[in-house]
């Protein structure tokens, strides 16, 4: 039968310098250190109070959506546009709360969620509802796009931080969808422009 050692007789390290990880840590100059760069809280998603007629409008549209389900009996499938409608109220009527944002010399943090430079592609700038947004491309498939509100910042300033680590995109090609999302928006409108 296998006997248990004892624990005294273990060799674990007992200091943090008999630890291989942080004795090389010791070796880190300062030029090497975390710095903030720019810090600022904004809301987490650019949001405009809707009008009456916006809510009309897609009840009145889901309404003539679940009149042609029913007709064909796709009842799970009513539920989801129910559901995409009661989202789409939500999103429309509750105001996002504010995220804190920084930018540091190892990467972009958002809220808890650190993306390193080598995890990030590119970033450029947009305009929704009259709130400009920065958004970082990453490498990885999801998210995808860091979409991130400046509130009171300018997009200079952002965009002369980011710059050393980041290319900056000018222009954007528009995707079929983006395109398609433009259309739908210009031609049929749920409420009037103000």
């Amino acid at each position: 039968m296998e006997t248990v050692p004892d624990f005294e007789e273990l060799s674990l390290p007992r200091t943090l310098e008999e630890i291989p990880a942080h004795a090389e840590s010791k070796n880190i100059t300062a030029g090497h250190s975390v710095k903030t760069l720019l810090s600022w809280s904004a809301p987490g998603r650019p949001f405009r109070k809707k009008s009456r007629q916006f809510y009309m409008t897609v009840l009145l549209i889901a309404m003539l959506i679940e009149v042609i389900l029913f007709l064909f009996s796709q009842y799970s499938l009513m539920f989801v546009v129910a559901s995409l409608v009661f989202l789409s109220f939500m999103f429309a009527a509750i105001p996002p709360r504010d995220f804190h944002y920084r930018i540091s010399t190892q990467g972009i943090m958002l809220e808890d969620h650190f993306y390193i430079w080598d995890e990030l592609y590119e970033f450029y700038f947009t305009r929704r509802n009259n709130a400009e947004i920065l958004n970082v491309r990453t490498k990885v498939y999801f998210p995808g796009i860091l979409t991130i509100t400046l509130g009171d910042l300018t997009k200079d300033h952002v965009r002369e931080i980011l710059i050393r680590y980041l290319p900056f995109r000018e222009f954007i090609k528009p995707t079929f969808m983006d395109k398609s999302a433009d259309w739908l928006v210009h031609n049929f409108p749920l409420e009037k422009s103000q």
